[in-house]
């Protein structure tokens, strides 16, 4: 395969957008050099770029996409909805459908209000729960990696410049599965906590037993509000999210991604007394809950109605569970063939897997992780993970499997020599969120680029 057009649109990218992405994952730093393919159309688990290369692709719109790409009754019910008009001065009934669709969908919930994107809807539940409590600190389970763009939760990642330390000082941490962590921090914070964020469970880690309701006990004890990330494990893990799945029941909840099957629209959903805060349903101080242009934009609605169709008409989650266990069954397989199971391997909730890559000495590496990326690009699939969805045929997972088989091969001649030079072509790539653009920033005339 060649990316001549890709790399020349991505340059012009570069030039007139920072970092040449809209999402820092989606950057060119997450691929090997001259090999971040532009795309053109997706179809069904298939995506097009501008060079006419074809890859079957994983992590679907960073696990937004659960049905497929250009999934018809989806796109449909979007066209409609357009056709009739986008935006409007007062409430659309659109809006009513899909609130009740919702609160149907997820009965642990009262109220919801959609937006746009994830990061409002936490902030939203932030604004919320301190409105309610009184108190200023929010704590984050650190081993979550993302909860929104906004000061409160970037201000404890490497990218924190342009942050008021005074913003950072009000988030703290815990660990994920250590309840004694949770009251640790309510010990050295006394009543001071407002919310607690985390997601339920990631690809990797399941919540212990007891943990989640620990968490539920120390919020009714404590007085803060637990919120629960449900941006990936909300109709991936199932249709009513962690919260159903594991039966523990949040203050409020946010949702996201795979609502609207890559079409924008979020929520932020809870009890009743909470949301209503930001309602005309109180007497006490309102809170400023997610009032936006387009949060009541019709086709986002429409396309999530659309999406909960199918959810009713076929069992999403298991298809993609079951197609998910196929593909970690044939990479697994081709691993322990070549001999390298222990150093590169699928892992993870099977709808929502992940690749690990390792170095001839067991570490994580990045440089091995390019290199494994580079092989899978040039055998036609695009995976910066295994993020499977219910259109994922076999015959598509059988092509990636052969993908893996062929990567492997270079993978273990890495091993062998100690080493991906002389195999990778280019620069290691490098995690989306960091501090110094380096060791992936661009070069730049006269600029000494520090490796």
């Amino acid at each position: 395969m060649q990316f001549s057009r890709s790399n020349e649109a991505q340059q012009r990218l570069h030039r007139m957008v920072p970092g040449g992405a809209h999402t820092y994952a989606r950057g060119s730093d997450q691929y090997p050099d001259d090999m971040a393919p532009v795309l053109l159309r997706g179809e069904g688990a298939r995506v097009l770029d501008v060079d006419g290369n074809w890859f079957v692709e994983y992590g679907m719109g960073l696990r937004s996409v659960t049905l497929g790409h250009g999934y018809q009754p989806v796109v449909d019910a979007v066209c409609r909805a357009a056709q009739q008009g986008v935006s409007f001065t007062r409430p659309s009934r659109w809006e009513l459908d899909a609130a009740e669709r919702f609160l149907d969908q997820v009965p642990t919930a009262d109220m919801v209000k959609f937006a746009k994107n994830g990061s409002d809807a936490t902030t939203a539940a932030l604004r919320l729960a301190r409105a309610a409590t009184g108190r200023d600190l929010v704590a984050v389970c650190q081993d979550h990696p993302f909860f929104s763009t906004d000061d409160w939760f970037i201000g404890t990642t490497g990218m924190a410049a342009g942050i008021p330390q005074g913003h950072r000082d009000l988030t703290v941490g815990f660990r994920y599965n250590d309840l004694s962590s949770v009251e640790a921090i309510l010990d050295r914070h006394p009543g001071q906590i407002a919310a607690v964020f985390l997601e339920p469970a990631t690809a990797l880690t399941e919540p212990a037993v007891g943990f989640l309701q620990g968490l539920r006990e120390l919020a009714d004890r404590d007085g803060f509000v637990l919120v629960f990330d449900e941006m990936i494990t909300g109709m991936r893990w199932s249709l009513g999210g962690g919260q159903a799945l594991y039966g523990v029941t949040p203050d409020l909840s946010t949702w996201g991604k795979a609502l609207g099957n890559g079409f924008a629209i979020s929520a932020l959903a809870g009890r009743r007394e909470l949301m209503e805060l930001g309602g005309l349903n109180t007497d006490r101080s309102r809170a400023f809950l997610l009032s936006t242009t387009h949060g009541a934009e019709t086709t986002g609605l429409a396309a999530y109605l659309a999406v909960n169709d199918a959810y009713r008409e076929r069992d999403i989650v298991a298809i993609m569970e079951a197609q998910g266990e196929k593909l970690r069954e044939g990479f697994m397989q081709v691993a322990r063939a070549h001999g390298v199971e222990q150093h590169v391997f699928a892992a993870g909730r099977p709808s929502c897997m992940v690749f690990v890559t390792k170095d001839a000495a067991g570490e994580p590496s990045q440089a091995y992780r390019a290199l494994f990326l580079q092989e899978l690009l040039r055998r036609g699939v695009l995976g910066q993970s295994l993020v499977i969805s219910a259109a994922h045929t076999d015959d598509d997972i059988q092509q990636t499997v052969e993908a893996v088989d062929g990567a492997l091969t270079m993978y273990a001649k890495a091993l062998g020599a100690g080493s991906t030079i002389g195999l990778l072509e280019g620069r290691p790539v490098a995690p989306a969120i960091r501090e110094f653009a380096r060791p992936r920033g661009l070069a730049r005339e006269g600029a000494v680029q520090q490796q």
